[in-house]
């Protein structure tokens, strides 16, 4: 039964997985490599001073809670609270998760080369900035933090895990420094690093656990998975009613499409993280299940005195 049961979960993340990346393919193929994905983010990213004027002080605080050193730091306490609870394996597998996320980000910032397609020829010098740094560490971390929870405390992390994320993804857009694509794009490689450490815990599934269909967030699950489909209809439809405006320069189009443009793009980042975590929290008891209580010795039963 335990062997049916991670053969199946092991086949949806393998799955997930290839679904993640396959897409992330076709977010760059489309972002960045044709004139309407081209065109499309710069609308978006040309809308950012609605977000600066409105959140300022929030995007500013956000963005700079994030360094190397908070992200040493937020590390070093994911592994510890899995170390308390006698999880070796998902401490080193939670590391590798924030690290491997957070190493092929940087990695394919450099590899990707955006072309010059005569969109946006005031950044066209900074060249390609997808995906985003920022966006990866708050989601590496809140995803890692939702497998190294108890499960009393999984939906609370995973809850607020979502907000921080989603604020980071739509701040990056508020100070113009990344298209929303860029922040998408980071939150599926952080969700196919997710899976792809689920199967890792799978394979390193101690014999003393036991996956309980109780410990399954069934409620907290829907909800994100309601609010992603919910936030990314939306930023379809944004999105196709803001293409139609083309080939309109971003900076002639009017402040309300531009708001339009701006609540699409901050809705697919919502969707996108809410997807992620949601995908995360549904599979969460599977992968970290919980231990089995340790059964005692028998009770010694007092002799029984003979009678006359």
């Amino acid at each position: 039964m335990k062997s049916r049961r991670i053969g199946l979960t092991a086949t949806w993340l393998v799955l997930l997985t290839a679904v993640q990346l396959l897409a992330l393919a076709a977010l760059w193929r489309f972002s960045v490599r044709t004139e309407a994905g081209q065109w499309l983010d710069t609308v978006a990213l040309t809308s950012n001073y609605i977000g600066s004027n409105h959140i300022g002080g929030l995007v500013a605080t956000v963005l700079n809670a994030m360094s190397v050193a908070s992200l040493v730091v937020a590390t070093a306490v994911i592994g510890f609270i899995a170390l308390i609870r006698r999880r070796i394996a998902l401490a080193i597998l939670a590391t590798l998760l924030i690290a491997g996320a957070n190493i092929s980000v940087q990695a394919l910032k450099y590899l990707i080369n955006r072309p010059d397609l005569g969109i946006d020829p005031e950044r066209a010098a900074a060249g390609n900035s997808l995906p985003s740094g920022h966006t990866a560490v708050a989601a590496s971390v809140a995803v890692a933090l939702i497998l190294v929870l108890p499960r009393t405390a999984r939906v609370w992390g995973a809850f607020v895990g979502a907000v921080y994320t989603a604020l980071a993804g739509v701040a990056t857009l508020s100070a113009g420094w990344h298209r929303p694509s860029d922040a998408i794009a980071s939150l599926l490689i952080v969700g196919a690093w997710a899976s792809l450490v689920g199967i890792g815990l799978l394979q390193t599934d101690r014999l003393d656990t036991e996956s309980r269909s109780a410990d399954a967030h069934r409620v907290a699950t829907g909800l994100l998975l309601l609010a992603a489909a919910v936030s990314l209809a939306i930023a379809w439809y944004a999105a196709d009613w803001t293409l139609a405006l083309r080939p309109t320069p971003p900076k002639q189009i009017s402040d309300h499409r531009l708001l339009v443009a701006y609540g699409g793009s901050a809705l697919g980042i919502t969707g996108t993280t809410c997807l992620i975590v949601g995908l995360v929290l549904a599979t969460v008891h599977r992968v970290v299940p919980r231990l089995a209580p340790v059964a005692g010795p028998a009770p010694v039963r007092p002799a029984r005195t003979p009678t006359a």
